[in-house]
């Protein structure tokens, strides 16, 4: 089982950072700490911990005890969007931290600094413009994000599907590709369009060792088709399940809300409120679309396994579809 991720000395992406299978658990606000990002790289991919919703001495306790869970690389994702980031990038470099994920901002602000101090930069992007930004920025490689993805998204609303080979078409650098991915299926359809790997979140966020709130985690297992939306593209777009605050969203932007109106009625902690103290009504509740296909809560390495057995079956079950009948 597994055999071709083991055959597959030319993947770009499990030798850039030193892994057994292409798979990258996300950077997830409130749901990616240690505990998740240690149990999906022992599992053989790369596991990351979400800095977005954490304090510098808080990051610096998460890279500390995931040292102390897995000898396997793991990174860190770093938003760029937060007034501390220069405080986290300090950690990131003092504690040795292999590899750092950027999102959410310019990756020429941090990208040099990092690799000076040997470190692998990953960019996450949504667009063709932040690719060609992030590629002269001088990243080892980049995730193309489409318009599935839960969190932080693009204004674009490109899909995944058209998203990857545009980016394969403009740059030569390992692509990732991210959003709407939760099967070895989907993963290798992913293979086909020109990604190297894929970065997943959603299903990773019902881990059991996430740390969103088992009510969060009910809300994704039970979502079903049409259960999430793209919101509040004035200020920064984001896939929501929809709730009370939903709802509350979608009628202010429907009435023609302005970026103010909109800041005040997101406020501060929204998305601590629902995914990790589990207010499933008034909390931000970011996921993917492909939570529709997301069933159950069960360990990260089962998740992952599944996800490569998957493949290998979707992978023999393609032999003879061949169009060429010479």
């Amino acid at each position: 089982m597994f055999k071709a991720f083991q055959m597959k000395s030319n993947n770009r992406i499990l030798s850039l950072f030193d892994i057994r299978f292409p798979i990258i658990q996300a950077g997830m606000i409130w749901c990616s700490g240690w505990k998740l990002a240690s149990a999906v790289s022992n599992a053989g991919g790369l596991g990351i911990i979400g800095a977005g919703s954490m304090y510098p001495d808080v990051l610096e306790e998460h890279i500390r005890k995931c040292k102390t869970a897995t000898i396997k690389p793991f990174a860190v994702n770093v938003p760029l969007l937060y007034p501390q980031t220069d405080e986290l990038i300090e950690i990131i470099i003092r504690e040795k931290v292999p590899i750092v994920f950027t999102s959410a901002g310019n990756p020429a602000k941090y990208t040099s600094i990092l690799k000076s101090n040997g470190l692998k930069v990953v960019h996450v992007i949504a667009n063709t413009k932040f690719a060609l930004k992030a590629a002269e920025a001088g990243v080892d490689a980049i995730v193309a994000e489409g318009f599935e993805a839960g969190g932080h998204n693009g204004f674009e609303e490109t899909t995944t599907m058209t998203l990857i080979p545009m980016i394969r078409e403009l740059v030569d650098l390992p692509l990732i590709a991210a959003g709407g991915i939760a099967s070895g299926r989907q993963m290798l359809a992913a293979f086909a369009l020109g990604a190297e790997a894929v970065q997943i979140g959603s299903a990773f966020a019902v881990a059991e060792e996430s740390s969103a709130h088992p009510a969060f985690k009910k809300m994704i297992v039970e979502a079903g088709d049409g259960a999430t939306a793209l919101m509040m593209k004035k200020l920064v777009p984001v896939r929501l399940l929809k709730n009370k605050f939903f709802e509350q969203v979608r009628e202010a932007e429907m009435k023609g809300a302005d970026t103010d109106t909109l800041k005040a009625l997101l406020g501060r902690g929204r998305a601590k409120k629902g995914m990790f103290e589990g207010d499933t009504e008034e909390g931000e509740l970011e996921i993917g679309q492909v939570a529709a296909l997301i069933h159950s809560v069960r360990p990260a390495s089962r998740i992952l396994n599944e996800i490569i057995f998957d493949y290998e079956e979707a992978l023999k079950n393609l032999t003879g579809l061949s169009l060429n009948n010479s």
